[in-house]
């Protein structure tokens, strides 16, 4: 038995990298992208409430549904081939709801941009874990991959501001278009086909199964931050777990399984997929009600409120660089739970923040948290790729995407859920003098209070928005206390999970 380096990448592999992380980075940022757009969007189709949910929220249902599915097609069909197949339905989704004409046409748009984002997604991180053989260039690679990934959901609102400032909201689906089309003419020249030799039969069951188990967990996670814990929420809940344990019934018993479910029995797999989905637990949680409280309390516009997070952005891609600089020499363990602990003291940063303070002091606090989280993806993506067998490689990238979709709907809906409640709990028990009319509303949201108090006298708005301010400012704090101790847990257990866990060598061996 001798011992080999593997080969390093050369200037083709690097190229194609950075052509695979442009869809990614639009993949993840159409999951924010109109949250600017939402008014203007109101304005010209005059959706429904409901619509107007179904509007922001098809995307994320139709794509978290579909990344298990799709990246076990590409395993199967070739990863460019799939990656050359969402860049069609990407491109021509996105000229759909760019000219949607009424809000049935957008909704209808925006599931078939989920289609093609759930396609996108696993075969660019799979096709880069099968370019990359030297363990220390393929975990650079991963964290170009994931900066670009988890920034994207940043940087969507940002781009859709500074769009929106000078075009029709339907820009911030154009903008999809020619990045397709490079895609479409670069990728066959500078990506090679990769697929498993073995893949068996399709499992056609395992796929019903899993949409099944999905979408149902997804929106009932959603639902509950909404409009709290109520039947249909608890319901979608239910159904969607009994689902998912059938899907797991399927997966150990089919002889071509979609997912190898005897992976979760090892520490590098379970113990990344858990902090993965944590780490987005914790960013998509309190970047909901960051964004909120910089546009309510502190009174940003929303442009302004977007430029402001750039250096959450910024820190994010730190994060990915000192996790792919540390991982040669520091054991995941160590790393992991570090970038964790970061993220806690970010969310501890957080919870000091009071009305009267200024925003550098949350901007400071959530960069703090967005750097952690950068430490960490990185390296529980990496673990997740090179524990799983090559051959499953776009199952494994499209399990680890799923987890994410189900941590940041679980963050938005937990610490989401407990600022609301602490805030109407605030707004109910000391309701306002002359201003018994408007209680109503302004105890519902913040948002709400702020356009009640546009009808009220000078003096009794000033009160209200005070308490409002408060009570919306108090529930921020107690979220961010809530979510620094569940990392700071996560660091620990993280920590136990991993410990036997080594990064893998440039090496391998040849008989």
């Amino acid at each position: 038995m001798t011992l080999t380096t593997p080969p390093l990448a050369t200037t083709r592999e690097w190229i194609a990298t950075s052509v695979l992380i442009l869809p990614a980075l639009l993949a993840s940022m159409d999951l924010s992208v109109l949250f600017m757009g939402s008014p203007w969007i109101s304005a010209d189709l005059a959706p429904t409430a409901s619509q107007h949910l179904w509007i922001m929220d098809i995307y994320g249902f139709v794509m978290a549904g579909l990344l298990i599915t799709m990246g076990s097609v590409g395993d199967r069909i070739g990863r460019r081939k799939l990656l050359l197949i969402g860049a069609v339905a990407f491109g021509t989704a996105s000229a759909l709801a760019a000219f949607a004409s009424s809000a049935e046409m957008l909704i209808a748009a925006r599931a078939l941009l989920g289609l093609g984002g759930a396609t996108l997604a696993p075969s660019t991180l799979s096709l880069i874990r099968g370019m990359f053989h030297d363990e220390n260039q393929r975990r650079t690679a991963v964290g170009i991959w994931t900066g670009a990934f988890t920034g994207g959901v940043a940087i969507g609102p940002i781009i859709g501001g500074l769009l929106l400032e000078h075009f029709h909201w339907g820009s911030v689906f154009l903008i999809n278009i020619p990045v397709m089309a490079l895609l479409l003419i670069v990728a066959p020249l500078v990506i090679r086909e990769a697929r498993d030799p073995h893949p068996g039969r399709f499992d056609l069951l395992g796929a019903a199964l899993s949409l099944a188990a999905i979408l149902p967990l997804v929106y009932g996670i959603k639902k509950t931050a909404e409009d709290g814990a109520g039947w249909a929420s608890v319901a979608a809940i239910v159904v969607g777990a009994i689902f998912a344990a059938l899907f797991v019934v399927r997966q150990r018993t089919t002889p071509s399984p979609m997912i190898d479910v005897h992976l979760f029995a090892r520490p590098a797999f379970s113990g990344s997929i858990i902090a993965n989905a944590i780490v987005v637990f914790a960013t998509a949680g309190m970047g909901l009600l960051s964004v909120t409280f910089m546009q309510t309390v502190l009174g940003f516009a929303p442009l302004a409120a977007a430029l402001w997070m750039l250096p959450t952005v910024a820190g994010s891609f730190l994060g990915v660089a000192i996790a792919s600089l540390l991982a040669r020499t520091v054991r995941p363990a160590l790393l992991v739970s570090t970038g964790l602990l970061v993220a806690a003291v970010g969310f501890a940063g957080v919870s000091l923040v009071t009305p009267d303070s200024h925003v550098g002091l949350l901007i400071v606090a959530y960069s703090t948290l967005t750097l952690g989280v950068g430490m960490t993806a990185t390296m529980v993506t990496s673990l997740v790729l090179t524990t799983a067998p090559p051959e499953k490689a776009s199952a494994a990238s499209a399990l680890a995407e799923t987890s994410s979709e189900f941590g940041g709907a679980l963050g938005i809906a937990t610490l989401g859920t407990l600022a609301g409640t602490i805030y109407r709990g605030a707004m109910t028990a000391n309701p306002v003098p002359g201003a018994e009319n408007a209680a109503e509303a302004a105890g519902d949201t913040v948002g709400a209070a702020v356009a009640a108090a546009q009808e009220l006298p000078a003096e009794v708005a000033d009160l209200l928005l005070r308490q409002a301010f408060d009570a919306y400012t108090h529930g921020l704090s107690v979220a961010a206390v809530v979510g620094a101790a569940v990392l700071a847990l996560a660091a620990v257990c993280a920590g136990l999970a991993l410990r036997t866990v080594t990064t893998p060598q440039s090496t391998s061996t040849e008989e």
